[in-house]
C-alpha cells in the first residue's frame, strides 16, 4: 500500500481523459531515461507462481508473470499514484459519475496476432465475476457488494456502468488485467477459470497485451519471457516499446545466495527489496560502481500476525475459551516491545507501527489512531482476565485446568525477516508466560495451509494491490476473501466487523476526499480497538540493481523495480 492518492483531474465528470500522444516511460516523463534496445534483464524470484493466471491466484510470483505478459484498461502509475490510459486512449463519465465512455486504442492486438476490441473487455469483467468458475477477482472489483456492467457499443468502444456512486472511479480497473477472449473462451469451457493458464499448461495457449510473452518455464529453475513484438506502446522518441530482448527470471528460494549472485553479475535485480543485513555488503559494491541502491522510504505495508478467529475452528480444542478472544490478542501487541522488534528484525531501519496503514502511505495514514505503549504487566492482567495465570510458580501461564497456555505461529522459511519475526514474538511473549511454537513452511505451502486447512496463528507478509482503502474491500469487509482471519463470511461475525463494513463502504462510495479520509479514519481506529491483525514494524525499502540496468525508478511495493518492465533497458 505510496503518496497522494487522487483520481486524475482529468477524469472528473463530464470531462474526456486523453493520453497526450504516447505515456512517457514509466509514466514519469524523466527526460534522462534512455532508449537502449536489445539485451536480457536477469532477475531473481523466490519462488515459483502458483498459476499464470491472475485471476484465480494471488500470490507475488503469479503477478510478476501478469505484469510482464497482460496488460489493463488504465494504469495506476506507482510513482506518481494517477491514474494513466492504458489500453484506453481516453474517457468521458456521465455527470452523475457512475457511465464511463472508453475509447479504445486502435490497431491493438494481442502477442499471438488477434486483435483486442471492446468484446474482450465485456469478456473480462464477465470472467472477474465468475466465482464458480474459480475468479477470486470478484470481490475487489464490486462496488457496494454489486457488479459492474459492460457493454460493447462498438469494436473500439465500450461503456462501463458503476452500479453506485465510487470514489476512485476507474482506478477500480487496475486490479482488470484483459483477457484474450478468442484464447480462454475456449480454454475456460472444460473447467472454468480454474482450469485454464495452469503451470502445467501449452505455453502457447497464453497470450496478452503486455510488453513479453512466457517463452519457457521449467518448474524450480527459471522462466523466460520473450519480447512481444505486437506491443501497443513505443517511448516519447517514437521506439517500439518494450527495450529489452528478454527477461529471463530464476527462481532462487535463498536470500543469502540471491545477493550473492546479485554482487557476483549473474543476476540484474530481484522482484522484491534487499534484506537489511545486506544494506552494508550492497552499498559496498554499490559506492565500488557494481550496483546501483536506491532508498525508497517506509514500506506502505508491515508483515502481520493473525490467529485463525473462524467461528467453530477451535471446536473440542480445550484453547477455545481464551485462543480468539481479543484480550489475548491485545495482550500480545502489549508484549511485544517494537524497539526490541525494530533493532531485531530490522536491525534499527524502521518504524514502529500498530496497524495496517503505515506512516509510507501518506494520504490514509492515521496518526490519530491509539498507539498503546510497550507494557508487559497490562498484558498479563489481559490475560488474567480470561483465565490464564501462572498457577505452580513455573512462569509459564495455565489455564483453568492446568494445561499451557500455548499455541503454534507459522510463517515462510527462507524469508529472514518473518524467521526473526516469529522468533521475537516467541521471546517476548514467553517473558509473560505464554509458549509459542513457531513452524517455518515453504511459502506456497503455507498459504494453502491458512487458506484452507486447520491453523491456530500466522505470521506472514500480505501485500494489498493498492494503496487507495476503497481498492483493498476484499481485506477489510466481512465478505471479503482476503479478510484472512475470518475470510469469505456471509454475515459479520461481530458487531465491530459490521461497524467496519459499513463505514468501509460508505467511503468507497464518497467522492469527498475529506469525507472518505474521516469514515476510514475511524475503520482504522475500531480495528485497533480489536486487532484482529497485528503489526509490530514497517521497514524502510531499499532496491539494489547491477549497474547495467537503466530506467529503473522504484516504487515501495513488490515488485519495486520491475513495476514498469517495458521501459527497462540495460547496457551490454
Amino acid at each position: 500500500m505510496a503518496a497522494s492518492l487522487v483520481i486524475a483531474a482529468s477524469v472528473a465528470a463530464g470531462v474526456a481523459c486523453r493520453s497526450g500522444g504516447e505515456t512517457p516511460p514509466g509514466g514519469t516523463g524523466d527526460p534522462k531515461r534512455v532508449a537502449l534496445q536489445g539485451g536480457d534483464l536477469i532477475v531473481s524470484l523466490r519462488s515459483d507462481p502458483q498459476s499464470f493466471n491472475w485471476y484465480t491466484r494471488h500470490d507475488a510470483s503469479t503477478y510478476l508473470v501478469t505484469l510482464l505478459t497482460q496488460a489493463w484498461l488504465v494504469r495506476v502509475n506507482r510513482i506518481t499514484d494517477t491514474v494513466e490510459p492504458w489500453l484506453a486512449e481516453s474517457w468521458s463519465t456521465s455527470p452523475d459519475g457512475l457511465r464511463y465512455t472508453i475509447k479504445l486504442r486502435q490497431g491493438v492486438t494481442f502477442a499471438d496476432g488477434a486483435p483486442f476490441t471492446s468484446d474482450d473487455v465485456v469478456f473480462s469483467l464477465a470472467a472477474a465475476y465468475d466465482e464458480k468458475g474459480g475468479s477470486i477477482v470478484a470481490d475487489s472489483m464490486r462496488v457496494g457488494g454489486k457488479d459492474l456492467t459492460a457493454e460493447a457499443v462498438d469494436p473500439a468502444t465500450v461503456v462501463i456502468t458503476f452500479p453506485g456512486p465510487f470514489g476512485p472511479g476507474l482506478r477500480l480497473l487496475d486490479n482488470l488485467p484483459i483477457l484474450p477472449k478468442h484464447k480462454v473462451q475456449a480454454l475456460a469451457s472444460g473447467g472454468g477459470l480454474a482450469s485454464m493458464w495452469r503451470t502445467n499448461s501449452n505455453l502457447a495457449d497464453i497470450t496478452g497485451l503486455g510488453p513479453f510473452t512466457l517463452a519457457e518455464y521449467a518448474a524450480g529453475q527459471r522462466l523466460v519471457f520473450a519480447r512481444n513484438p505486437r506491443y501497443f506502446r513505443k517511448d516519447p522518441s517514437g521506439t517500439q516499446l518494450p527495450l529489452l530482448d528478454r527477461v529471463v527470471v530464476e527462481i532462487v528460494p535463498d536470500q543469502n545466495a540471491e545477493v550473492l549472485r546479485l554482487d557476483a553479475g549473474q543476476t540484474d535485480l530481484s522482484e522484491r527489496e534487499i534484506r537489511l543485513e545486506d544494506y552494508a555488503p550492497v552499498k559496498r559494491a554499490a559506492d565500488a560502481g557494481r550496483l546501483k541502491l536506491f532508498d525508497v522510504g517506509v514500506a506502505v505495508n508491515a508483515d502481520s500476525l493473525w490467529f485463525n478467529l473462524k467461528p467453530g475452528a477451535f471446536k473440542g480444542d480445550p484453547r477455545a475459551a481464551w485462543i480468539q478472544r481479543d484480550e489475548l490478542r491485545k495482550a500480545i501487541s502489549l508484549a511485544v516491545d517494537r524497539k526490541v522488534f525494530v533493532d531485531t528484525v530490522y536491525l534499527g531501519a524502521a518504524v514502529p507501527v500498530f496497524g495496517p496503514v503505515t506512516p509510507g502511505n501518506k494520504a490514509w495514514y492515521a496518526p490519530e489512531v491509539p498507539h498503546p505503549a510497550h507494557d508487559p504487566a497490562k498484558a498479563k492482567a489481559l490475560l488474567a482476565s480470561i483465565g490464564l495465570t501462572d498457577r505452580n510458580g513455573d512462569g509459564t501461564l495455565e489455564d483453568a485446568a492446568n494445561r499451557p497456555a500455548r499455541f503454534t505461529l507459522l510463517t515462510a522459511k527462507g524469508q529472514t525477516a518473518l524467521e526473526r519475526g516469529v522468533a521475537v514474538v516467541r521471546d517476548e511473549l514467553a517473558k509473560i508466560g505464554v509458549t509459542v511454537d513457531t513452524v517455518l513452511l515453504d511459502s506456497n505451502a503455507l498459504v494453502g495451509q491458512f487458506l484452507g486447512k486447520p491453523y491456530d496463528a500466522v505470521y506472514f507478509s500480505l501485500i494489498p494491490s493498492d494503496t487507495d482503502p476503497a481498492l483493498i474491500l476484499d481485506f477489510w469487509l466481512s465478505s471479503g476473501g482476503s479478510h484472512f482471519w475470518n475470510a469469505g463470511q456471509s454475515t459479520p461475525a461481530t458487531a465491530w466487523e459490521k461497524q467496519i463494513d459499513e463505514l468501509m463502504t460508505k467511503q468507497a462510495a464518497a467522492f469527498d476526499m475529506a469525507e472518505r479520509r474521516a469514515l476510514y479514519t475511524e475503520a482504522q481506529r475500531i480495528f485497533a480497538e480489536h486487532e484482529p491483525m497485528l503489526y509490530f514494524a514497517a521497514p524502510r525499502i531499499y532496491v539494489a540493481t547491477s549497474a547495467r540496468v537503466m530506467n529503473v525508478e522504484p516504487m515501495l511495493r513488490r515488485p519495486q523495480a520491475l513495476w514498469s518492465p517495458d521501459t527497462i533497458a540495460v547496457r551490454r
